[in-house]
């Protein structure tokens, strides 16, 4: 008797149905394909073979991307508990045996990780010679799951508290300028003095953009909040644009100073008014988040624990 594709019975389609869910996270053929190390020609055949299994179209597939049919989705959103299920369940025994071992999915932001992660990853490696890093630059936030990251590295004021957190350490927002830029313009005294000079800011949801300050604590006289609205040339939602506009004489500009510390440090910019702290301007910490599990895997945990004693010292010039 011959057998068709809907005779099949339902566990020879496992790893059918594990590539549909990974389609489902990347989004398309080809970022899937790259995803479980196969060819984009293996992962079509693989979903068309489902497809006439099921009976029904799971995937509706153009020129540029690809849309799960109502059949499809139902059968994705059944799946996503079950398969993360397993990889916890697999990562849980293989982690009970040996050194850490793995790749570990990372997203941080674009300029700490340009600026401090990478540079610093030649350490972890000899450390953890077995564990790999995948890294993915961005500023948004993402699901995490939903996207298959291992971890997050994230500048914000408050982690979501659905997640596992871990401070990874405290940071601050600074104002920098080039020493050409001062010595045309003037150094300003006061947070005042500001609306004076060309200020190079990172654009928010209002529509003028605005910088806070606060002065230190001095004897007996409480300290005091200065806001005024800024303008200049060059606003840009990255750091490290806003750290190449200032050490180009650009103007005076406000950033995390996990982005102004080498430029700092070799002289290319300098501190403006170094005793008023900034505020609400970035967040005061980094931390490092992942969804909960009831099991951290080794290599994510060695990695975590790697970023806390790397980065404990903060960003001080």
């Amino acid at each position: 008797m011959k057998t068709t594709m809907n005779d099949l019975k339902v566990e020879s389609l496992w790893l059918h149905l594990h590539w549909l869910t990974v389609l489902a996270q990347q989004g398309s053929y080809t970022r899937a394909a790259q995803r479980l190390g196969v060819s984009k020609a293996s992962m079509s055949q693989r979903i068309a073979e489902l497809e006439r299994a099921a009976g029904v179209p799971l995937v509706q597939r153009t020129t540029r991307s690809i849309r799960f049919t109502q059949a499809g989705q139902v059968l994705v959103d059944s799946l996503g508990r079950p398969f993360g299920q397993i990889a916890e369940a697999f990562a849980s025994v293989r982690d009970t045996a040996g050194v850490p071992r793995g790749l570990v999915r990372v997203t941080a932001p674009v300029a700490f990780a340009r600026q401090q992660l990478v540079p610093r990853l030649g350490g972890f490696f000899r450390a953890m010679p077995e564990v790999g890093i995948e890294l993915d630059l961005s500023d948004r936030l993402s699901s995490l799951a939903l996207e298959g990251f291992d971890l997050a590295i994230r500048h914000v004021a408050a982690p979501p508290d659905t997640h596992v957190a871990w401070t990874l350490c405290r940071t601050r927002s600074v104002l920098v300028a080039s020493q050409d830029y001062l010595q045309r313009r003037g150094t300003p005294a006061t947070p005042q003095d500001l609306a004076l000079h060309d200020c190079l800011y990172y654009p928010r949801a209002q529509a003028v953009p605005s910088w806070h300050f606060e002065a230190p604590d001095a004897p007996r006289v409480p300290a005091s909040r200065v806001s005024l609205q800024v303008a200049g040339p060059f606003a840009a939602n990255n750091s490290e644009a806003l750290r190449d506009a200032a050490v180009a004489g650009l103007g005076i500009a406000l950033m995390p100073d996990f982005s102004a510390q080498s430029a700092l440090r070799e002289g290319r910019l300098v501190e403006v008014l170094p005793r008023w702290q900034s505020v609400d301007a970035f967040a005061g910490q980094l931390f490092a988040i992942r969804p909960y599990a009831a099991q951290v895997p080794r290599a994510v945990a060695a990695f975590v624990d790697w970023l806390r004693v790397e980065l404990a010292g903060g960003f001080a010039v």
